[in-house]
């Protein structure tokens, strides 16, 4: 939550409210415009008050929807914050990226392709929904990361990679050898709303630069919070096309990687030399 009372209380009523009031409402609310509001909530929380809602809702309804939290889907829905079961239906499948059904029996249904391939960093596996990528391991061992994968998604409908995915997965071994390139692709990654603050900043950050834990964590408005922003760049389960081997100690050196140390430091420095060659081109 931001230091600001303006933007704490504008959290309150998004995170309280159903339907969730609009920017403008919000504005109005708190006696600024719309636009010094928008500038003001996305310094303060890193996101955009829709966002933020969206991401705030997606939360409660996934921890609704498990089975030890209530007894049924529209069990779920009230729990959640929904009033109105036909807004729940409306919105659930988006956030969820499948049915809410589907979601509480463990992604049964929904369906995941993917691939395995090899890449200068050596096993690779790419895998999307039909949202996006929502997955890009890295190891030793390509069996080791298909098990990975299908932990991730026990109850999902796993295809292995037909010729049009293969375009997918070229794209992102050309990210790994090109990072700089950007991935010109939907990504399909979700968590709670603090991580996906913290990937999306992440994204921000240009290959060929680092910043530290606690920049990091300052740049999002949480000075005290670097400890909790390094678990969420632990928790990325996309590498490299959300950038969190670029987040470095305080002195620079290169910490933890979940894909192994050495792997993030080849990467930073090809992203290094890569970025040295386009000034001097």
């Amino acid at each position: 939550m931001s230091d600001n009372p303006i933007i704490t209380q504008c959290c309150r009523w998004l995170e309280s409210e159903e339907p969730a009031p609009t920017l403008a409402e919000l504005a109005r609310r708190v006696d600024l415009s719309s636009w010094q509001l928008h500038r003001a909530f996305s310094r303060a929380t890193g996101l955009t008050p829709k966002a933020y809602a969206n991401a705030q809702r997606g939360q409660s309804l996934r921890t609704a929807l498990q089975a030890d939290q209530s007894s049924s889907v529209t069990d779920a829905a009230y729990l959640s914050g929904y009033e109105a079961s036909s807004s729940f239906y409306k919105h659930a499948s988006t956030m969820l990226g499948m049915q809410p059904k589907a979601f509480r029996q463990g992604g049964a249904c929904q369906t995941i392709h993917f691939a395995v391939a090899e890449c200068s960093l050596g096993s690779l596996v790419v895998a999307s929904t039909a949202r996006g990528v929502c997955c890009v391991l890295l190891g030793d061992d390509a069996q080791a990361l298909v098990d990975d994968l299908q932990q991730r998604f026990a109850a999902a409908e796993l295809v292995g990679a037909d010729a049009q995915y293969e375009q997918t997965v070229a794209r992102v071994i050309a990210l790994i050898e090109r990072p700089a390139l950007g991935l010109a692709l939907p990504l399909d990654i979700q968590g709670t709303a603090f991580q996906q603050r913290v990937w999306q900043a992440l994204q921000g950050i240009p290959a060929g630069q680092t910043i530290s834990y606690s920049a990091l964590a300052q740049r999002l408005g949480k000075p005290q919070a670097a400890r909790a922003v390094a678990s969420a760049v632990a928790a990325n389960p996309i590498a490299v096309a959300v950038p969190c081997h670029r987040v470095v100690r305080n002195d620079g050196s290169i910490s933890g990687y979940r894909w192994g140390v050495e792997r993030k430091r080849a990467l930073l420095l090809r992203e290094a030399q890569q970025a040295q060659q386009a000034k001097t081109a």
